[in-house]
């Protein structure tokens, strides 16, 4: 047990940190056994239903332009494909394919830490440290 702040402080970074190196983990080897890097494997993630590039790009905190490389290696794979949007023409969507959607489904059983991270606290829990976190944000 802790017996100052600044210990305490610590062993809350550290396990901020290992949290992270176990999503880490998990994603990047998951990624591995299909070629794909951890980023383009969160890309093709989240194109399991027909999304605008725009919400790829939210997805991976990244500027649409540089998710345009990524979606055209994933297109080159036959991965996704962009098809124009019914409610705006304007608007490319990019979609899995059903080789993608093969390959999500694969991504997704091999990573249960990092797709459900939170699935061992109970609802109350998760509020409870979504407010801590989002109290540590807001100072």
């Amino acid at each position: 047990m802790p017996t100052s702040s600044d210990e305490l402080t610590g062993e809350v970074i550290g396990l901020f940190a290992a949290i992270n190196r176990r999503y880490a983990q998990e994603s990047e080897a998951a990624a591995a056994t299909h070629d794909l890097t951890p980023l383009q494997a969160k890309a093709l993630l989240a194109t399991e239903d027909p999304v605008p590039m725009r919400r790829v790009a939210d997805r991976l905190h990244a500027e649409p332009s540089n998710v345009t490389a990524i979606i055209d290696r994933l297109e080159a794979r036959g991965l996704v494909e962009r098809r124009p949007d019914p409610g705006d023409r304007r608007v490319k969507l990019v979609a899995a394919t059903a080789a993608g959607r093969t390959v999500t489904a694969d991504l997704r059983t091999r990573t249960p830490f990092a797709t459900a991270p939170l699935d061992r606290l109970t609802t109350q829990q998760r509020e409870s440290l979504r407010d801590l976190l989002q109290l540590m944000l807001d100072t």
